[in-house]
């Protein structure tokens, strides 16, 4: 094959750029030095606004926690971000004078009870609203979200009649009591739209190869499906733990007995007629978060990606 002859414009172009030590190909260098810039401060701009709004949101965090370890007079002395006077003298009255462990343990056990009946629940029920064909299932599906819209203050009368006149007729026991504040809250429609969004998402191809092997809907559901929705899973964990661990309606509405009161309840006692009892109260509340504070940092990939997942339809 023959050569081609450049012109002597075209050399002399190539050779300015090899000796600026540009590759001889033709092509413009990479890289421009004002856009980089540019990009390097506004990332740092994004990077301090963020910090600041971090900074303004952990305030009455810290404050919390600040006051919890210091002794009552100095509550009402001024705002300041550390103690002068460092004591765990709320923590103490917090635990042994209020008994909050047991309030603390109330609210674990019916936490986790609603949490683990909603996973297994709505993981059921969206996996048949997303994959099952039966007559009625978008008006079924429609009916469920609308409940979204219809608060739990309005639901009051008829829940607790159900709950005192009709359900203990046939269960034989009196479900004013946190057997009545789980039984309300085994499924949420919030949970059952979050699955099923997200099994929406997943591949028929897998579905029809797990027929191929002879499976049938549960089976697949338990070995292909639900293997497949681990993050959706944990968003619906979180979110469900989060909001029965916060939940005052309900427990303050069922709950009759002392022994059975759970945190937001118990925090109450802590506010007296004349006075408020900062650093127990505090503590109290410093307690209250941890919990779900190391639950979501645990699963915070879980459920971002759940999340995210589930608003996208397949």
């Amino acid at each position: 094959m023959a050569t081609e002859k450049l012109s002597p414009v075209a050399g002399a172009t190539l050779g300015q750029l090899a000796a600026e030590g540009a590759p001889a190909t033709g092509t413009a260098p990479v890289g421009i030095p004002g856009r980089e810039r540019a990009d390097r401060i506004r990332r740092a701009l994004a990077y301090t606004v963020m910090f600041g709004v971090a900074v303004l949101f952990a305030i009455p965090f810290l404050w919390s926690v600040s006051t919890s370890l210091r002794p009552t007079a100095e509550t009402v002395s001024g705002f300041s971000l550390l103690p002068h006077t460092w004591t765990t003298i709320g923590y103490h009255d917090m635990l042994h004078k209020y008994d909050f462990a047991r309030f603390t343990l109330n609210s674990a056990v019916i936490a986790g009870a609603v949490t683990l009946s909603n996973v297994f629940l709505a993981s059921l029920g969206g996996y048949a609203f997303a994959r099952l064909r039966f007559p009625g299932r978008e008006v079924l599906f429609m009916l469920v979200l609308g409940t979204l819209m219809i608060p739990d203050q309005l639901r009051l009368v008829p829940v607790y009649q159900m709950l005192v006149n009709i359900l203990p007729g046939y269960l034989h026991t009196d479900l004013i009591n946190q057997k009545g504040v789980i039984l309300i809250q085994l499924v949420s429609a919030t949970s059952l739209f979050l699955m099923r969004q997200y099994f929406l998402t997943i591949p028929r191809d897998l579905e029809e190869a797990a027929k191929l092997d002879g499976a049938g809907y549960f089976k697949t559901y338990r070995r292909v499906m639900l293997p497949l929705a681990g993050p959706a899973l944990a968003a619906v964990a979180i979110l469900m733990f989060q909001g029965t661990w916060n939940q005052l309606f309900w427990p303050a509405v069922l709950l009759q007995d002392r022994s059975e009161y759970t945190i937001p309840i118990a925090l109450t006692f802590f506010q007296q007629t004349f006075q408020t009892q900062w650093p127990p109260l505090m503590a109290a509340s410093v307690l209250a978060i941890v919990p779900i504070l190391l639950l979501f940092v645990l699963f915070q990939r879980y459920f971002v990606a759940g999340v995210a997942s589930a608003g996208v339809k397949g």
